[in-house]
């Protein structure tokens, strides 16, 4: 069964376990999903995309305005996957979505008037990914890192944080990848915060960049950071830390174990390396796919390991952070977004040795 139609077949599954005669699609993770990977966004800013899909048991349409179907025709290629096309004009793209579902009794992944709301549905379908989707993430994976490599390794003492999310964003773009998140931090703000936005900061020894990228509608995640001169050895004990956190989340995180296992196992690493807490001061990371993190974990998630799911973890402790991102094999796990030649940690869990990726030191 080809990807599209194991992905037609779970959506018709929903209208037969809802009653439901149609489902509408606007989200542009969800039109990326449904179509093994077109996009329809147009403004990264906006949850929903520039055209619509309409999936009944039988047909299956494409609804856009004037503006967008020239390029979704020619350049996704829908109607060669079998979608119909639906085109309206700018100012009346409402008018037509009425009058294809006029009469059906609906489920939407975002508010439509008398549908029912099936969006908290998507986060666990599209994390349920396909091998097709796997190696297209194989792919995106090496394009981060390729990006982050390449940014990372062309930074300098002066420039400011808003120059180095340039120099990243440039390279995210040269490879096709949108970079859909890009935090900097340079010198004490990497210490202060764990969500930072670029500034005019100016770097004088230490920086973190942080990458989220988009292509085929699937996100990778991945975290590096850089240090001019000798790192004080407070620091590297923290790096050293995440490291063994992050460690412990990758070699937890395996087919058949509750995502809510996982979580408390490796809080466990957090205890030991003398930082119980850090855990609270931010998110710890989770499910990926066609956002950055599906799922987020926590200590209840209910959610099951599955092979072929992504991964992307990043424990925290102030200063310093580890993350990359991961996919679920049977026999073992893969890193998608490793940087070859990049210094690491080795870190043995249960017998088995873990590399993470160490503060890069330039001297």
């Amino acid at each position: 069964m080809s990807e599209l139609d194991l992905k037609l077949g779970r959506v018709r599954g929903l209208l037969d376990q809802h009653s439901l005669d149609a489902l509408l699609l606007q989200r542009a993770d969800n039109f990326a999903w449904a179509t093994c990977g077109a996009g329809s966004s147009v403004n990264t800013a906006d949850t929903n995309g520039a055209a619509l899909l309409l999936i009944t048991p039988s047909r299956r349409y494409v609804i856009t305005d004037n503006i967008e179907a020239p390029r979704l025709r020619a350049e996704e290629h829908l109607e060669a996957q079998g979608w119909e096309f639906r085109v309206a004009p700018w100012f009346e793209r409402s008018a037509a979505v009425a009058s294809l579902t006029h009469g059906l009794k609906m489920g939407a992944d975002h508010a439509y008037g008398g549908a029912t709301d099936l969006s908290g549905l998507f986060p666990s379908l599209r994390a349920a990914l396909t091998a097709d989707e796997g190696d297209r993430f194989r792919a995106l994976g090496k394009m981060c890192a390729s990006s982050m490599d390449a940014a990372i390794r062309a930074i300098r003492p002066g420039m400011t944080e808003n120059e180095v999310a340039g120099l990243l964003a440039g390279e995210v773009l040269k490879r096709g990848v949108q970079p859909i998140v890009i935090l900097i931090a340079t010198d004490e703000r990497v210490f202060r915060f764990r969500h930072p936005l670029p500034t005019g900061n100016r770097l004088q020894r230490y920086a973190m960049l942080v990458l989220c990228g988009r292509k085929w509608g699937l996100v990778c995640s991945i975290t590096r950071l850089i240090y001019f001169g000798s790192m004080p050895d407070d620091l590297r004990k923290k790096a050293e830390a995440v490291a063994r956190v992050d460690a412990h989340f990758m070699a937890a995180t395996r087919p058949g174990r509750k995502l809510g296992d996982v979580f408390l196992e490796a809080l466990g690493s957090y205890r030991t390396a003398g930082f119980p807490d850090e855990w609270r001061l931010h998110h710890q990371g989770g499910l990926a796919g066609y956002a950055p993190r599906e799922i987020i974990a926590t200590p209840q998630a209910e959610g099951e390991v599955v092979v072929g799911q992504v991964y992307a973890w990043n424990p925290s402790i102030a200063g310093t952070k580890s993350e990359d991102t991961m996919l679920v094999g049977e026999q073992e796990n893969e890193v998608l977004t490793t940087i070859p030649a990049w210094p690491a940690i080795s870190v043995t869990v249960n017998g088995c040795v873990i590399q993470r990726p160490a503060i890069l030191e330039v001297t």
